[in-house]
């Protein structure tokens, strides 16, 4: 196999983490550098993410994830957040695509104009693109972990609303889910079997 199918062919969702096992500042910056190649609409790149690595910090997330213990012993959590009024952003967001020829001026007006119309006056379609920003970018941090030999979990298992609260997000921004990410324990199970692809593909 290539090595990206390797990557997500053996990736699991771990439980188990050696809580011995430390990520530096920089090591934990260069995952979020691979996890903002995700995809999002317009290159919106409205998401953000909090690493919750202190010790004290993990205990009051760790009340709020309903006791899981992974929240301690992984050597950080993201929390990852997908923002709302994308079509706010958009300008300062795109203006690097523009400067370096990507996209022309007409483009960038067409696709600034676009998503005012399509955002401005439509929350459940702001709220839908944070959560699957949010979404893209979390499961591009799980395999940038898996590559660098680490594990992770996604979990949804969280107290939202407490999280916002006693981690000071904005009102624009949803906490869409925790990524654990450390180095394994000793008693993960393997990736567990997936349906048959001819269960989840139609051709048309």
């Amino acid at each position: 196999m290539s090595g990206i199918a390797e990557i997500i062919k053996s990736r699991i969702s771990a439980n188990s983490y050696d809580a011995d096992g430390k990520l530096t500042d920089q090591e934990i910056a260069d995952l979020i550098d691979l996890a903002t190649h995700a995809p999002s609409a317009f290159n919106l790149q409205n998401w953000r993410f909090l690493a919750v690595r202190s010790e004290e910090a993990k205990a009051r997330l760790l009340l709020l994830a309903y006791g899981q213990q992974k929240v301690i012993d992984a050597a950080v959590t993201f929390i990852v957040c997908g923002t709302l009024s994308p079509h706010e952003s958009l300008p300062a967001a795109l203006k690097p695509t523009l400067d370096a020829g990507i996209i022309d001026e007409a483009v960038y007006n067409m696709w600034v104009s676009a998503a005012q119309g399509m955002y401005q006056e439509n929350p459940q379609l702001q709220r839908d693109e944070a959560i699957r920003s949010g979404s893209l970018a979390a499961m591009t941090l799980m395999l940038a972990a898996k590559g660098q030999g680490l594990v992770s979990t996604p979990m949804i298992g969280f107290d939202q609303s407490a999280v916002a609260k006693e981690f000071g997000l904005s009102s624009s921004e949803i906490p869409v889910m925790l990524v654990t990410v450390g180095y394994p324990g000793e008693e993960n199970w393997p990736q567990k079997p997936r349906k048959a692809v001819h269960e989840v593909l139609q051709f048309v």
